[in-house]
């Protein structure tokens, strides 16, 4: 191959993966706010996760030990 035929290839390769992620990117953005909208996951007890780190504070969600999760 020629030079100038692997740059332009490069070129669509790069837009193709940039136009997926950019699809993915919105596709989970659509998926975080659909589950906290329908009241599945509350992100908002989430946001002084950060702050509230010592190991002397309260849980955010308490842990059930009987019951295991699916993956």
């Amino acid at each position: 191959m020629e030079y100038e035929t692997i740059r332009v290839l490069q070129g669509y390769i790069y837009w193709f993966l940039t136009i997926v992620l950019v699809v993915f990117l919105y596709g989970y953005i659509y998926h975080l706010y659909k589950n906290q909208r329908s009241g599945k996951v509350d992100y908002e007890k989430y946001s002084r996760l950060a702050l509230d780190d010592d190991l002397g504070d309260t849980l955010i969600e308490a842990r059930n030990k009987k019951e295991k999760k699916e993956s």
